[in-house]
């Protein structure tokens, strides 16, 4: 079944214009104020505040990594490309730094209201997606805790599925979850081999 697309209401969202004095800017404002927009236009950096803008554009012509307070294709907003030269190398640029859709100039009468649109819909799915993998990851971490647990619990002299029941009567002795019975084993372990460690270096 598809996903039905959201459209979503952008009156008075706040976007942050990030390009030179320029016709193209002013072209710009007029159709986000249009749309019912908060405009702020900054060159060359972005102030403080930006960070809690709800849309950025930035100008992929003469526009460089220092500009943004975050990591490449981290950016806490949807980012819009104004592009006036393909040149590979700043298409290329404004990929890395994590445009989320795109603007040819020099910018006319339309085109801002479906780049928000598209850039909004790829930066939430962009989130969305990274969640996932933050969740895979956790998860596999548990996995990998709970197995170490075991595994120390069992070199007590139980065989492995005895260590398992083990360590789930630790969980609920403890009222905790399965997983973080598992960390404090594990962590309880690491100690005592620490302080053998130090005993041994003294």
């Amino acid at each position: 079944m598809k996903r039905k697309v959201r459209i979503a209401n952008l009156g008075g969202a706040r976007a942050y214009i990030l390009h030179r004095p320029h016709p193209t800017v002013q072209a710009l404002e007029r159709q986000l104020r249009a749309i019912g927009l908060e405009v702020v236009q900054c060159w060359p950096e972005l102030p403080a505040e930006a960070i809690a803008a709800d849309f950025l554009f930035f100008d992929v012509d003469q526009g460089f990594d220092e500009q943004f307070p975050w990591r490449p294709g981290e950016s806490p907003m949807p980012m819009i490309a104004l592009i006036g030269s393909e040149a590979p190398g700043r298409i290329e640029w404004s990929l890395e730094a994590g445009a989320h859709a795109q603007l040819l100039k020099p910018v006319g009468d339309g085109g801002a209201y479906s780049a928000l649109l598209i850039a909004r819909l790829a930066f939430e799915a962009r989130q969305s997606l990274s969640a996932q993998i933050a969740d895979l990851r956790r998860r596999l971490d548990e996995r990998q805790t709970v197995v170490r647990a075991v595994t120390l619990l069992a070199a007590r002299g139980k065989d492995e599925a005895a260590a398992y029941d083990q360590l789930r009567q630790m969980a609920m002795a403890w009222q905790v979850n399965f997983e973080d019975a598992a960390r404090r084993v594990v962590a309880s372990h690491d100690r005592q081999e620490n302080g053998n460690d130090r005993r041994d270096l003294g």
